[in-house]
């Protein structure tokens, strides 16, 4: 199970052949396949599609067959593997990412929200993609063009390289993190039969009971002031907004004080 959930997990040669489409036809061996007009990207479209209705439970090599009406062997002769297919879904999806253009000039915290903004749009388009673990990501044109994009986001600040290079994985791993817990918010919400503000009106009159204000004054003059402010327990768009301005903040403390950037 671990394994379907993670990248890198395939055949390292047979997968970056993929990624490339270097040595991987449209149709194996040049000739005309099982289904005029299946090729790898098909495959790999059906995929994504699968893993965006039903999360990565629901893809499986025989789903993703049945979707292209082919059968499953025939699948294999286009991909090797569900873990090579996922490595092929998550590149896709990198390098469909709109990349908007860095103005020149532009204050890099614009610059670096900008980036922030993209990927957590991204988990949010393909929730799948906070289930899957990428600690060897496909070094594929998808994610090489993406890890190029965003560098730039730092480029001229004063970093160093290796300081450049660890903060956008420190930008990007706040963002997956509130990405994933924005999901967990959502799929309780669509899994229950109450929302936020319907569950908290039901366990108000009990916790008014128990709760007693002079055991836990900060924890009831805090949590009433949240409430109020969410309209309901969370508010994922408050937690991110607030937590990438405090990333940033960190991140200033990086900047040489000559830098133009500053």
């Amino acid at each position: 199970m671990a394994k379907e959930r993670s990248s890198g997990a395939g055949d390292p040669a047979r997968t970056l052949e993929l990624l490339w489409r270097d040595g991987a036809p449209s149709v194996p061996g040049g000739r005309r396949g099982p289904r005029q007009g299946l090729t790898v990207d098909a495959v790999v479209e059906a995929a994504i599609g699968l893993a965006d209705e039903g999360g990565l439970d629901a893809l499986t090599m025989r789903a993703v067959a049945r979707r292209l009406g082919v059968t499953p062997m025939t699948l294999y002769t286009y991909v090797p593997g569900k873990a090579e297919l996922l490595d092929l879904m998550l590149d896709s999806v990198f390098l469909g990412m709109p990349r908007p253009a860095f103005a020149a000039g532009e204050p890099w915290r614009e610059r670096v929200t900008a980036v922030a903004d993209a990927n957590r749009a991204l988990y949010l388009g393909h929730p799948w993609l906070a289930e899957l673990r990428v600690h060897r990501p496909p070094l594929g044109p998808g994610v090489m063009t993406k890890y190029e994009h965003e560098l730039g986001a730092f480029e001229g600040v004063g970093l160093d390289d290796v300081a450049m290079d660890s903060a956008l994985t420190h930008v990007l791993g706040f963002v997956q993190t509130v990405a994933r817990t924005e999901l967990d918010a959502r799929a309780v919400e669509r899994e229950s039969v109450l929302s936020d503000h319907e569950w908290w009106a039901a366990h108000e009159p009990l916790l008014t009971r128990v709760l007693d204000p002079e055991r836990f004054p900060l924890a009831t003059r805090v949590g009433e002031a949240s409430a109020v402010a969410y309209q309901g327990l969370y508010d994922a768009g408050h937690a991110y907004a607030f937590g990438l301005a405090r990333v940033l903040d960190g991140l200033a403390a990086l900047i040489p004080p000559g830098s133009a950037a500053r």
